[in-house]
């Protein structure tokens, strides 16, 4: 079944243009507009395909197709472990493990969170697409939403950096930082030479975390924090930068595997108001067994 957004035309809204109904009443992109028009069924006024130029009568059911008739993405299907916290007809909420890629890329072509989302699709019979709206490294654990159509893809990509999309990880560091709660503001951008490192840099691009201390251990603390921005690896290149890297960062800090074979960085906490619905969502994780462990190993000061 194809997921589709209807509007019934009020005697107030007859007589007006479908181009300006689909974006002002029913909150569809222009890019949205332009990829539907071209589909068969992409547009429809009582189920019978119509042009953008259109003005339906009230009465009338203007009906605009919202997911993918075939998935552009491209992406591999490939059986693998998904843990769903929730999904709908618009989204899916993943908790996502550690070590396993969000995206396909070199070196992770069939091994990813799109690869066994779009098996997922398949074996379920579901008219979806891989839509990323954030992400998350490779070695974070936790809560990922992702779009299962290009609308509310959109639409959640607006909410981010917003009071409308929160997100709250919880990090183990080394060390206690002092003061044990603040914001690092500090500029970020790529690490010249480097493919993958990110460094803090004048000319960089705006980022803003906040932390707060929540336990300390004999050699560590677990951090709680939120991200204003969403630059790449921020938490872990901030912590870094007050020179309290996360446990087991290899690039950024120390690679200790006997201890935690990840940067102890886990998604908790995601807020966000539903793409289509409006209403607010809101979902948490604990904290997930290695970094508990991780806690559980040193003693209390």
């Amino acid at each position: 079944m194809s997921r589709r957004l209807e509007l019934v035309i009020t005697p107030e809204l007859a007589g007006i243009r479908v181009d300006t109904l689909l974006k002002r009443h029913m909150g569809l992109s222009g890019t949205v507009v332009r990829r539907i028009k071209w589909l068969e069924d992409g547009i429809l006024v009582d189920g019978i395909r119509v042009n953008t130029r259109f003005c339906p009568a009230a009465g009338q059911v203007l009906s605009a197709r919202l997911s993918d008739p075939q998935r552009s993405s491209g992406i591999v299907p490939v059986p693998g472990p998904l843990e769903i916290v929730y999904e709908d007809e618009d989204i899916i909420v993943l908790n996502k493990a550690p070590g396993v890629s969000v995206h396909p890329g070199p070196g992770h072509f069939d091994d990813t969170i799109g690869n066994f989302l779009i098996y997922y699709y398949e074996m379920s019979r579901q008219e979806a697409d891989f839509h990323p709206v954030h992400r998350l490294d490779r070695g974070t654990s936790g809560l990922l939403v992702i779009a299962k159509h290009p609308h509310a893809q959109e639409i959640l990509k607006r909410q981010l950096h917003t009071d409308s999309f929160l997100r709250i990880y919880l990090a183990v560091c080394e060390g206690v930082p002092d003061p044990p709660a603040g914001a690092i503001n500090v500029p970020l951008g790529p690490k010249p030479g480097s493919l993958m490192e990110q460094m803090v840099r004048s000319d960089g691009k705006p980022a803003l975390t906040r932390y707060r201390t929540l336990e300390v251990r004999k050699n560590l603390a677990l951090l709680r924090l939120e991200l204003d921005t969403g630059r790449t690896h921020q938490i872990r290149v901030h912590m870094a930068h007050i020179g309290h890297p996360l446990t087991g960062d290899f690039l950024y800090g120390t690679e200790n595997r006997a201890m935690i074979s990840r940067p102890a960085l886990h998604s908790s906490e995601l807020t966000f108001q539903h793409p289509l619905t409006r209403k607010p969502l809101a979902f948490r994780l604990a904290l997930p067994e290695d970094m508990a462990v991780l806690l559980e190993m040193l003693p209390r000061p």
